[in-house]
């Protein structure tokens, strides 16, 4: 595991060379941050402490971590049992003492975050005892779901920025879980649709299984993972916070323009763009633009980033209550009557990603990044559109479109209505390479560059060709 083996390394510097480290380890909810340095500690041997943060009072929190030491096997547990430890300074003083190189001491802080909200000066006492401890074997590792708020530690002006070590643990890639469900190519992506790559719910896939007898048995539970890890995750990330998670459960159920969102939400104009602030910068939901030489504002549309989570929004959340009342027969069906529909713009953003993936690439010209582009009215929609620029497609080197359609092949109608949407999309000549991207195959052969499931998948596997 790539994941562990950094962390391995990290500990091999510090017994290298005697010098502490701090690191910062993030990744979303549910993705297998705890477990990782569980084990890395369990295989590490050393001596160790873990401590969660739990949004408590500073003092409280102090005295949890006071009592994460007593039950720790580390030597300062003695001391720790018998009494406070006074401070965030001393109590890192203590075990920074009875680190030696030969034998570090590490040090898991999890749910950061929520130590900042108790301690707002958390930071600052940690760049304070950091320079003295930074010189001791001593690795200590900062854990946190918030992506934003983790990144923004490291950045410049901030107490900690370039003390701290950063790594990202991310879920399953769609390669991985179709690695470790043992599916093809189509049906993972699928399952990557529902799943989202979150290695709790991949644990709960039978071997043998396809999709809807995964979902048939798992809606039968009440108490599934994959029933209450999406409240779970927003309880945690949005606690208190009921017009914002009213927008989010507007955008799940499939809104996507800020009129709509606002009209399903319910709200002021004035409160939805808060929510939708709060939103974006949590990486909840991604705001986006069309992707093109002349990419207008006023098109912007709002998409919940994380697969699970968007599943969850758009059919578990809404009928929570039909599995418990064990009708998760009657859920199923609502999920099969509009599964086309959903898997088919599901789908579009682990295509994008998956074909920036192999980029840069000569079968898409110089592009380096992927994109949509769509026009206010939305008469005109292209799936795929590559440019070499991050910021916009000027010119635009490929247009793409999508067809994930069960039985029925990429056709010359699709090609047609591909080649119509070129002409609406600012940047892209009669030059722009055509792409198709079909899971049932084709029955033209006018496109430029043709891709399939296997394509999609092995795109995380490293393999380069289109």
């Amino acid at each position: 595991m790539e994941q562990l083996g950094w962390l391995n390394d990290r500990l091999a510097e510090v017994k290298h060379t005697g010098q502490g480290q701090l690191l910062s380890v993030r990744g979303r909810r549910q993705v297998g941050k705890s477990r990782l340095l569980e084990e890395f500690i369990g295989r590490s041997g050393e001596r160790s402490v873990y401590f969660t943060a739990t949004r408590q009072p500073a003092e409280k929190e102090l005295d949890l971590f006071r009592e994460a030491v007593a039950a720790s096997p580390t030597k300062t547990a003695t001391l720790a049992a018998q009494g406070s430890l006074g401070s965030w300074d001393a109590a890192l003083t203590l075990l920074a003492g009875e680190a030696t190189k030969r034998k570090p001491v590490i040090v898991v802080i999890d749910e950061f975050p929520y130590l900042s909200d108790s301690d707002p000066a958390m930071e600052a006492t940690l760049q304070a005892a950091w320079r003295r401890l930074e010189h001791e074997p001593l690795l200590v590792v900062l854990v946190g779901s918030d992506l934003a708020r983790m990144e923004a530690l490291n950045t410049y002006g901030r107490p900690l920025y370039g003390r701290l070590r950063e790594f990202v643990v991310p879920p399953f890639t769609v390669a991985e879980t179709a690695d470790r469900l043992g599916l093809e190519a189509a049906e993972a992506l699928e399952a990557q649709v529902v799943i989202g790559g979150m290695p709790r719910l991949a644990a709960l896939w039978h071997d043998g299984e396809d999709l809807w007898r995964f979902l048939a048995r798992e809606l039968e539970d009440a108490t599934s993972p994959l029933i209450v890890l999406g409240e779970r995750s927003l309880n945690a990330e949005l606690p208190a916070d009921l017009k914002t998670r009213n927008v989010l459960s507007a955008i799940g159920a499939g809104e996507r323009i800020y009129s709509a969102i606002q009209q399903r939400a319910g709200m002021k104009q004035s409160t939805l763009s808060g929510s939708l602030e709060t939103l974006e910068r949590k990486r909840i939901v991604d705001k986006l633009v069309p992707y093109s030489a002349r990419a207008a504002s006023k098109s912007t549309r709002y998409l919940v980033h994380d697969p699970y989570l968007r599943f969850w929004l758009r059919f578990l959340a809404p009928s929570i209550e039909l599995v418990e009342r064990g009708r998760g027969d009657v859920l199923l069906e609502r999920i099969r009557e509009s599964w086309t529909s959903f898997r088919g713009r599901a789908i579009e953003p682990i295509v994008r990603g998956s074909i920036e993936r192999i980029l840069p690439n000569p079968n898409f010209g110089a592009a380096r990044f992927v994109g949509a582009c769509w026009t206010r009215d939305n008469r005109v929609e292209v799936d795929l559109v590559g440019g070499a620029d991050a910021g916009h497609a000027d010119p635009v080197e490929f247009i793409g479109s999508i067809k994930w359609r069960e039985n029925e092949p990429f056709d010359r109608a699709d090609l047609a209505a591909l080649i119509a949407g070129r002409q609406n999309v600012p940047g892209a000549g009669d030059s722009a390479i055509l792409v198709g991207v079909s899971r049932s195959g084709y029955s033209t052969a006018d496109l430029d560059v043709e891709l399939g499931p296997t394509d999609i998948v092995d795109a995380w596997r490293g393999v380069r060709g289109a």
